[in-house]
């Protein structure tokens, strides 16, 4: 699968299939930091990500 990552900006090939959680565990990111988007939609950590999946990992940003 395409994986574009946000900070720093890359984009790197992954071979699925593999749960979002997993592949955010390989790459050493914090599951609760970040989310994962596939196309318009928000992942799940349980869902399953397949070899043919544009994924973009955005880290989660907090404020007030």
């Amino acid at each position: 699968m395409q994986v574009q990552l946000s900070h720093p900006s890359r984009s790197i090939n992954v071979k699925g299939p593999k749960r979002a959680k997993d592949l955010l565990r390989e790459l050493n990111l914090v599951v609760e930091a970040h989310l994962v988007i596939r196309g318009d939609e928000l992942v799940t950590e349980d869902e399953m990500l397949l070899d043919q999946d544009q994924i973009e990992i955005r880290p989660v940003i907090s404020g007030g």
